[in-house]
């Protein structure tokens, strides 16, 4: 499978964010790319969308990345895809949590498109055939 037939989901509540991330994965490949400013948004495309992986911001208003991480992975349907927090913070109770909530990496900024590839590959090792 290449990179343009993978659905990749991006959540943030900054649409600058969402813009460097999608840049970022345009550059690699990934062509198919679906962005959300929040989880309740993000909660309706996954409804609708069937992602292979989520790239989460951890803070955002209302409800957070955590929140939405915690949600995929009740869902029978949506358990096992793929999730990658990116955040601002490096607080070592915020990533054990995303750890116990069962995120694949946590992913601090700023960070380089080359880093985000490589956590990317690792986090869709044995989901998907490339």
């Amino acid at each position: 499978m290449s990179g343009a037939e993978l659905k990749i989901l991006i959540v943030d509540d900054s649409m600058i964010m969402r813009r460097i991330i999608a840049s970022f994965l345009a550059k690699m490949g990934y062509d198919t790319v679906v962005q959300a400013p929040g989880v309740s948004a993000a909660r309706e495309i996954l409804a609708k969308e069937k992602p292979i992986l989520v790239i989460s911001d951890y803070s955002m208003p209302v409800l957070t990345g955590l929140d939405l991480l915690r949600q995929i992975r009740c869902d029978p349907e949506q358990k096992d895809l793929a999730f990658v927090m990116i955040t601002a913070e490096a607080q070592l109770c915020e990533i054990l949590s995303a750890f116990r909530g069962g995120v694949d990496y946590y992913v601090t900024k700023p960070f380089t498109r080359d880093y985000l590839e490589y956590v990317l590959q690792r986090a869709l090792a044995g989901r998907v055939s490339r």
